[in-house]
């Protein structure tokens, strides 16, 4: 196990100073800090806004909901956040042009809400077979 661990870490870092060598050898000084304040913000959006959302809607959820349901509420909790945080500018259709009619031409809503939907019906059924596998679901309580 660890060798595989060792192996996608060096395979990540190999990638990552990849991406790195392209963008430097292909951007100029000024998209180089428009990418690292891009970079930035998402950091700092993620760890301001989803953790410290997150966090708050775990600490109402473990009064609310029975031990079983915690976990899988926590992860769609955290996948729903991120999600949500990436999707904002398509949902928004920041960027779409009247110039262009392929740019930000399908309906995104439509596809996030499909896709929140179907990350809380898989916390509904872990749930499910979390109180199914517990002994005489006592977990349930």
């Amino acid at each position: 196990m660890n060798a595989a661990r060792y192996a996608l870490g060096t395979a990540g870092v190999l990638l990552g100073l990849w991406g790195v060598w392209l963008i430097s050898g292909s951007a100029d000084e000024e998209e180089l800090v428009n990418l690292a304040v891009w970079l930035a913000a998402g950091v700092l959006a993620h760890d301001v806004l989803v953790a410290a959302v997150s966090l708050a809607v775990a600490a109402v959820a473990a009064t609310v909901l029975p031990q079983v349901a915690r976990a899988p509420a926590t992860v769609a909790l955290v996948v729903v956040g991120t999600v949500t945080l990436v999707a904002i500018p398509f949902l928004g259709r920041f960027g779409a042009s009247p110039t262009n009619e392929t740019l930000l031409d399908k309906n995104y809503v439509a596809g996030y809400l499909g896709l929140v939907t179907l990350v809380v019906a898989c916390a509904v059924v872990s749930t499910v077979i979390r109180v199914r596998r517990a002994p005489d679901h006592t977990a349930a309580r």
